[in-house]
């Protein structure tokens, strides 16, 4: 390591000798070549190879060699290697230097650097390759404060010692530099330390530029001293990695050792025997198919001939754990009570009493099979009636294991079917995760939102769900990562789904359909007060003795803030009241807490609901939709814009089946006016213009058929509908009223409203008489096999 204190000593020697430094041209030339440097600049003070491409520079390197100098400016610019250079892109200041050993090769050119001085280029001679400029070398003779400059030299050196003992490489590169310079000339030294450091290319042409010592010296020191708090960061980094691969390494010795023992002492095999042996003992208790027998004695066999450390031998250890976990041939047993099984479905949901009876049907069926195979239920309904909870009824019905995965945005088939084993990080799909995990082969595998399963260039999942849910070919399931066969037949798939529109026919011909409808008020009610109340209590841990809530809050909340078809918002707005009386609790609040009715605005605000008044007046008619939402009423309105042409305008972004329906309503009334009492020619010079309301909803479907012709026939005649009435069916051009769907949706929207009055389709009468009884409860319902049997009721 150099003496720092020698060269300290005589550094400040030579500062205080003089008090004036005088910095001269020498005999440098005048007419220089230059060259670009693209990362930082070169300094007087140093002295290592540079390398370029040979392109376009070799004329200036052989130019250089002819020269009696053979010296060159280096000069920093403002650019990357490849874009092109001009005159404005290189900076003013540079440094001079002499070439040696010059060299080319494969299109590059080397030569090594010797920094001499800095230079100012003045003019430019030439503006192309070889680049060609005139300079001059500033003199500068300034006083410098002996004190100061001496200062600033002690703190460099002292920086310098510092870098040097968390680097040692710095060390060679210092007694190269003072083989070349005498250490009394402060200048190099700052030049010299300035180009250790990793500072930016903006910072060290800032130092290049700077010819009076004393700024120099500041901006070095600045840029020394970050350099050393970096290798200070660094020495402690590369400390703890040391100390950890010490520790990792220390420890793979003493294993090392313990395992050589435990062999000579017989007490030990070595890692592959001992996975052989785990896959073994596993396969004991496994009742595996001929196929799959032979492959794992296969696998078993490559495994003990690879070697450990090989990726052959994980690819294969991993294959094998999986299908040695896999449930061959283990089953739960089904618990078919239906007595239990009505209690633990009553238990878990109110309401639902149609499902109910579906799903103790499907396990009757199971009890007299003696078992419950080969089935596949998809569940359909709004968001938030439960279609999730009643899979886990399920489950828990029959005792067996529940698995529930999404397959909404699912896009690659290999998510289902698995990935080939041709890679380290392949892994079978999400059918065999469930087995591995639920442990037996005739689980509950719920596979949620199946209507929202995407497609792309990794293949349809959709397309690989029909091997998966079709009883016939699940019996051989072929996983792409396994390629063996696994019997999903045992397994109970029940799918979930919002609408079925968007569910290919293949695929949903293969499942067992169970419509979940939207619930009224008072089946959330009752919900409300045996579900959702005690588990938000439960969940923001306040005690039912704290916060009583009535009914007619409760119904308040459902009505006011919760109106959707689910209950899922419902229990968000019971727990934003549970929240926000538990705030008082925890401020000190004292005894307990009652909710009614008129105290509702303080914990949720104004009602996101007002009360739906319906519109009336002549042109007006109240409809009855189905959306994946549930039911809702549409209030249809017509009015003639003008008489000068006839035509007709719809309006209330409607899909081409409402539009289609719209023009069947207008060409059906148009052609019958004068049977319905009209003038036969109101509609051949008038303008009419339809709109259904709520303009930025979509809306789509055939079941406002006869609601657009009622408005239109409202319009023509000039009657208006005397009383709350809704109605929904489909019209054809020749009258007839067709059958809708949604029923149940509808006829529960209708009554939210306090619409008691509907007239339905005749070949819907039988979905009116299957609903149940509080539902019908005093609703009046007029079914109509054509529009005459409609315009009857509607207008007496």
């Amino acid at each position: 390591m150099p003496d720092f204190e020698s060269i300290e000593a005589e550094i400040v020697e030579a500062i205080e000798e003089s008090g004036e430094l005088i910095i001269s041209p020498k005999n440098l030339p005048t007419t220089i070549h230059i060259l670009p440097l693209f990362d930082r600049p070169f300094f007087p003070a140093q002295a290592f190879p540079i390398m370029m491409e040979e392109e376009p520079w070799y004329e200036t390197l052989d130019d250089i060699a002819e020269s009696p100098h053979h010296m060159v400016g280096l000069v920093l610019v403002n650019g990357e290697p490849g874009d092109e250079l001009t005159p404005d892109t290189f900076r003013k200041v540079g440094s001079l230097v002499q070439l040696h050993n010059p060299s080319r090769s494969d299109g590059k050119m080397q030569f090594i650097a010797e920094g001499i001085e800095r230079f100012k280029i003045v003019k430019w001679l030439s503006k192309k390759p070889p680049y060609k400029v005139k300079v001059e070398y500033p003199k500068q003779v300034k006083r410098n404060s002996t004190d100061e400059m001496r200062a600033y030299a002690m703190a460099i050196i002292n920086t310098l010692r510092d870098l040097m003992q968390l680097n040692p490489l710095y060390a060679e590169e210092l007694k190269y530099f003072l083989n070349r310079f005498s250490p009394n000339d402060p200048s190099p030294l700052a030049d010299f330390a300035v180009g250790l450091t990793s500072a930016s290319g903006d910072d060290l042409q800032q130092v290049l530029e700077l010819f009076s010592l004393i700024p120099r010296m500041k901006k070095v020191l600045v840029l020394l001293k970050k350099e050393l708090n970096v290798a200070k960061i660094q020495s402690k980094i590369r400390e703890r990695v040391e100390e950890r691969i010490d520790e990792q390494q220390r420890r793979f010795f003493l294993r090392e050792q313990l395992k050589e023992i435990q062999k000579e002492l017989g007490i030990e095999k070595d890692d592959r025997t001992a996975e052989i042996e785990r896959f073994q003992k596993r396969l004991k208790t496994l009742t595996l198919s001929e196929e799959a027998q032979k492959q794992v004695d296969e696998e078993i066999q490559k495994l003990s001939m690879l070697e450990i450390g090989s990726p052959e031998y994980t690819v294969t250890r991993n294959y094998l754990d999986w299908i040695t976990v896999l449930p061959w041939g283990k089953s739960s047993r089904d618990r078919l009570d239906l007595r239990r099984a009505k209690k633990v479905l009553n238990e878990d949901h109110d309401g639902l009493d149609e499902v109910k009876e579906r799903i103790l049907e499907f396990l009757a069926i199971g009890k007299l099979k003696e078992q419950v195979s080969g089935s596949i239920i998809l569940l359909v309904g709004p968001p938030g009636v439960g279609k999730t909870s009643i899979g886990r009824s399920i489950a828990r019905t029959l005792g067996r294991e529940f698995y529930r995965f999404s397959l909404g945005g699912m896009r690659d088939e290999a998510e289902i079917k698995g990935h080939r084993r041709t890679y380290i990080g392949a892994m079978p799909g999400k059918i065999i995760q469930a087995l591995k995990s639920c442990k037996t082969e005739n689980p509950v595998i719920m596979l949620d939102e199946i209507d929202k399963v995407g497609a792309s260039y990794r293949g349809d999942p959709a397309s690989a769900l029909l091997e998966v849910l079709d009883p016939e070919q699940n019996v051989d399931f072929l996983d792409h990562y396994l390629d063996l066969r696994f019997d999903l037949s045992k397994a109970l798939f029940v799918c979930t789904a919002n609408q079925l529109d968007t569910i290919p026919g293949a695929l949903l011909d293969r499942m067992e359909l169970i419509q979940l409808s939207g619930y009224i008020a008072e089946e959330k009610l009752a919900i409300a007060k045996n579900h959702l109340w005690p588990r938000q209590l439960e969940r923001n841990g306040v005690k039912n003795s704290q916060i009583k809530i009535t009914d007619a809050a409760i119904l308040k909340v459902i009505e006011g803030y919760a109106r959707e078809a689910g209950v899922r918002n419902l229990e968000k707005q019971l727990g934003r009241i549970i929240r926000k009386t538990g705030r008082k609790f925890a401020e000190g609040r004292k005894g307990p807490i009652r909710i009614g009715p008129k105290v509702l605005s303080d914990y949720l605000g104004k009602p996101y609901f007002a009360d739906e008044e319906l519109i009336s007046g002549v042109g007006v008619v109240t409809g009855l939709a189905w959306t994946s939402m549930g039911g809702a009423t549409l209030s249809i309105e017509a009015t003639k814009v003008h008489g000068k042409t006839r035509g007709l305008k719809l309006t209330g972004q409607l899909g081409d089946v409402m539009k289609e329906s719209a023009e069947i309503a207008y060409s059906y009334v148009a052609s019958h006016l004068e049977s319905f009492g009209a003038s036969a020619e109101y509609f051949d010079d008038a303008f009419i213009h339809l709109h259904v309301p709520e303009g930025a909803t979509p809306k789509d479907g055939p079941s406002a058929g006869v609601t657009m012709a009622t408005a239109l026939l409202s319009l023509a005649s000039g009657k208006t509908i005397d009383r709350p009435l809704a109605m929904t069916g489909e019209l054809t051009l020749t009258g007839n009223v067709f059958p809708v769907g949604g029923i149940r949706e509808k006829v529960i929207a209708a009554r939210r409203v306090g619409v008691m009055e509907l007239i339905l389709p005749e070949t819907n009468r039988s979905d009116f008489e299957e609903l149940p009884p509080h539902i019908r409860k005093g609703i009046k319902v007029h079914y109509a096999k054509t529009y005459r049997d409609v315009a009857t009721v509607v207008f007496r």
